[in-house]
């Protein structure tokens, strides 16, 4: 086999990957909306169908990258990959998934506001803020500009920050998992760590609605730092607002959304 090739298909298996594991996750949180919140997405089947696919177009731009470093950190030993628990010490376990949450928040609060930028929304943005409101299915529902910017991130920080294998694996099933519940339009965490101590510093689905309320704010993806930082943090958001004071929302909470 050539190394093209070999290259070719480390890419086309990690599209596989990201694609099947957004279907899962998404899958399960829009389930799980079914039964928490019935009739919470209804009349929004042709929105979340442009959700599916451009979050299959943005698994196949995630994967390239994932795959071309995968190949080349198994056959030429590139990045700072670990497998050997005792190469570095215990206690840096935790300490490296915070530091690539932190890098991955920072990269992408920054790039966030910038696709906010009039020209950049106009050009790429506006696709996922298509969602009106967003759904369990819009995590990855990215234009492909919007997408590469996302996909870079963490291939790169695995040649900069040594990073055992399966602290890896749980920063990516963070990413996921924040993702999609970000977008699901109700709060699955309760209000003692939405409203305490806690979530005064870390982002769930309250944090986020608001920035598809009022676009201009809240543009953190883990954290609160940055945007409390730079004065663009506007705290909670309102679901009833999005989807009306009814739960599920029908009609009302649809235009509620699109006035938002």
């Amino acid at each position: 086999m050539t190394i093209a090739l070999a290259i070719l298909l480390s890419a086309l298996a990690m599209t596989a990957i990201v694609g099947v594991r957004y279907l899962l996750t998404s899958g399960a949180f829009a389930l799980a909306t079914r039964v928490k919140h019935p009739g919470l997405y209804a009349g929004l089947d042709r929105q979340m169908g442009k959700e599916v696919r451009w979050s299959l177009a943005s698994a196949a731009i995630y994967g390239v990258p994932a795959g071309v470093v995968a190949w080349g950190w198994q056959n030429l030993g590139w990045t700072r990959i670990y497998t050997e628990a005792a190469a570095y010490p215990l206690w840096y376990l935790p300490v490296s998934v915070l530091l690539y949450l932190f890098a991955h928040d920072t990269w992408f609060y920054w790039t966030h506001r910038w696709m906010h930028v009039p020209k950049w929304f106009r050009i790429a943005h506006a696709v996922h803020h298509a969602s009106r409101p967003p759904t369990a299915w819009a995590a990855m529902s990215f234009h492909p500009i919007e997408a590469l910017t996302g996909a870079l991130v963490i291939p790169a920080l695995v040649f900069l920050i040594p990073i055992h294998i399966a602290a890896l694996g749980t920063v990516l099933a963070i990413m996921t998992i924040m993702g999609v519940t970000n977008h699901m339009g109700w709060e699955m965490f309760p209000r003692f760590m939405t409203r305490g101590p806690l979530g005064a510093w870390l982002i769930t689905a309250s944090h986020h609605q608001r920035h598809h309320e009022q676009y201009g704010c809240n543009f953190g993806l883990y954290f609160r730092f940055w945007d409390r930082l730079c004065g663009t943090d506007k705290g909670l958001g309102d679901f009833a607002r999005s989807h009306g004071r009814r739960v599920p929302g029908a009609a009302a909470g649809r235009d509620a959304g699109r006035a938002a």
